[in-house]
Formats: structure tokens, sequence, C-alpha cells
């Protein structure tokens, strides 16, 4: 992976949130590829229960301050960054008062989502690729992790399908068993189309379910990564008959040369 681009777009990352497959699979992944000689980027959501002190976050001011419009509302983006202790890994988060100053991240303190993460998604994939287009970093590949963030294939092919900084990149998606129940708010579906994005595309938002909005993320992926050992039935299907190359799961301390092959030979062969 020498000298290789890889932009990881996440939804959490160890050291900054407790680990989990897909926390520890977002620092690991980089890790091995900065290990390699490969040039790499991540971005999370700056969650209000983030400590910015022990951490050390700070703001790039060169970088926030851009409005991005959420279904017809201007919300100011705000871009922090901090590295990874003794890794030398820069990790870049997408901040807003509105989406990410509570303490919690995904659901409340009785297990319920947040009736907006539907919005903060959104957020969060324009904040990506806004800032990355501000940092004129064209990557090879894009590497999505976790379904805060599976909108970004989705926004990339269509919203921002004239931007010559992507036009060689390649989108991988992992896909895990790191879910949720119920939906999405429903009206999630509008305000994607708001974006003027192509409504056959997202008809199975009208639903907002875990597996259709990473169903989504299949259809605008090159290729995918089987994130846990075991998926949703249905999912599992649906990544298999996508004709898409797709990697088996692997573990934590097996992953590094089966990863690497699959990129070179597979992604960017």
């Amino acid at each position: 992976m020498k000298d290789k681009r890889i932009l990881y777009v996440s939804s959490e990352v160890v050291p900054y949130l407790p680990e989990t497959e897909i926390s520890s699979m977002s620092f690991e992944a980089p890790r091995m590829v900065n290990q390699q000689g490969g040039q790499i980027r991540i971005f999370m959501p700056r969650y209000g229960n983030i400590n910015e002190r022990r951490h050390q976050l700070h703001e790039v001011i060169r970088l926030s301050g851009i409005n991005l419009v959420i279904n017809d509302l201007d919300m100011p983006l705000i871009i922090k960054v901090a590295s990874i202790p003794k890794e030398r890994i820069q990790v870049y988060f997408i901040d807003n008062d509105e989406y990410f100053k509570r303490k919690a991240t995904l659901t409340d303190e009785n297990g319920a989502l947040f009736s907006d993460n539907d919005e903060r998604a959104i957020f969060f994939a324009k904040g990506v690729i806004e800032t990355v287009k501000k940092l004129n970093w064209s990557p090879d590949v894009i590497h999505v992790h976790g379904w805060l963030a599976s909108l970004l294939p989705l926004y990339l092919r269509e919203y921002y399908k004239d931007e010559p900084l992507f036009n060689e990149s390649k989108i991988v998606t992992s896909v895990y068993n790191q879910s949720f129940n119920n939906t999405l708010n429903k009206d999630m579906v509008n305000k994607i189309k708001f974006d003027n994005i192509n409504e056959e595309a997202i008809k199975s938002l009208e639903e907002p379910s875990y597996n259709n909005l990473m169903q989504v993320a299949v259809d605008y992926s090159d290729a995918l990564i089987m994130g846990s050992e075991v998926l949703p039935e249905h999912l599992e299907k649906y990544i298999k008959d996508s004709n898409k190359p797709v990697l088996e799961y692997k573990s934590k301390d097996e992953f590094g040369e089966a990863y690497t092959e699959f990129f070179n030979t597979e992604v960017l062969g």
C-alpha cells in the first residue's frame, strides 16, 4: 500500500471512543497502511462525550467556517484535529453544535436513537467530502465504517458526482453487525431528496432501517468487506448478490495480509 492514499470515514475510532468491532478496525486498518508507507486521513464525528482536553483536539480554522445545507437549514461546519499518540496518525473530527454537542454518541441514556441521527449522517457525509475538497487531497480508496458513515458512498456518487477530485477514487464499505432496532427518522428520505438525489436510488430509505441504509451503501460501493463474522442474513445475501468484490470476515489478528491483497488486487488492481 506504499504511497497509496486511503481516506477512512468511520462513525467511531479508538482511542476516542470505547473499543468495538468498528472502532477497533477503524484504527487497526489505517495503522497498518501507515506502517506500509501509505498516506492516510481518518474522519469521524466529534461527539460530545469525546474528551477534547485529554485527546488534545483543536479547531482547524482554515477548514472550518463553511455552512452545509441540511434540509434547507444552514448548519456551520467545524473541523477539529488530533493525533493518535505514538502512531503519528492524524484524525479529523466533523463537528457542529446542533448535532454533536450532546454528551453521547447515537442514543440517549435510555438507549433510544436520537431523532436527528438521519440529519447527523447527512451532515457527516457532506462534511467529510467538503473538508477533503478543501485539503485538495485525492484519495485512491475511501474506506467506510459504521452506519452513521453509510451515506457517504451515495453522496459521493450522486451529489458530488461532478467533483473531479474523486474521479478515480474507489469506495470500499465494511459492513458490520453493529446495527440498531426500528428505524431512523421516517422523513430521512425527503431530506436526502432535498439534495436532488436520484429518487429511485433511495426508494428503500422510505423505511430507514439498518439493513436498508447499508444496502444503499452497498449499491454505491466498488468493493465490500464483511466486518463481522455474522451479519443479518438478508444483508449478507444482498452483499453476495451484488456481484462486487467481497472480502470475507477476518479477525483483528489476521486481517493484515488479506486486506493488503484485497486492496491491491480487487480494489486498485
